[in-house]
């Protein structure tokens, strides 16, 4: 799969744009997900030298990413209207509804190609509720 994975918030915590500490077990999933064949692309806000710092932080540790902030490596930057979203097969990110799971649980859920709602059965249930009151109607 290609994932594209924030930084601050998802792999560290938020102290931008200074580095904050490691969410725990972040870097072991990531580096475990590139051993599985995955490439990883690193999508973030930071630019120039907070960017750099991020990236060689991670490098440091012994993760490199397949691209940076854009689809492939050899891609050339955003300009004009191109959109900075970059395509992917999943995103990892702090700012998810629900939130960033934990690292074990997101490598479980790629590893074994699983939805939140599967493996949070209080979700489904949840969802399964909420589907059966709806009334007709856009957002009701």
């Amino acid at each position: 799969m290609l994932i594209a994975v924030d930084f601050d918030g998802t792999i560290v915590e938020h102290r931008y744009p200074k580095i904050g500490k490691e969410i725990p077990f972040a870097i072991q999933t990531l580096k475990q997900l590139i051993q599985d064949g995955h490439r990883l692309i690193l999508w973030t806000i930071r630019h120039g030298e907070s960017l750099q710092a991020a990236v060689d932080w991670c490098k440091e540790r012994g993760v490199e990413f397949y691209a940076i902030n854009r689809d492939y490596a050899e891609q050339e930057e955003a300009q004009g209207d191109r959109s900075p979203k970059v395509k992917c097969d999943m995103y990892i990110d702090d700012r998810n509804v629900g939130g960033l799971p934990d690292w074990g649980t997101i490598y479980d859920m790629i590893t074994n190609n699983l939805t939140y709602e599967t493996i949070n059965p209080e979700l489904a249930s949840a969802n399964s509720d909420k589907k059966s009151k709806k009334k007709k109607g856009w957002l009701f």
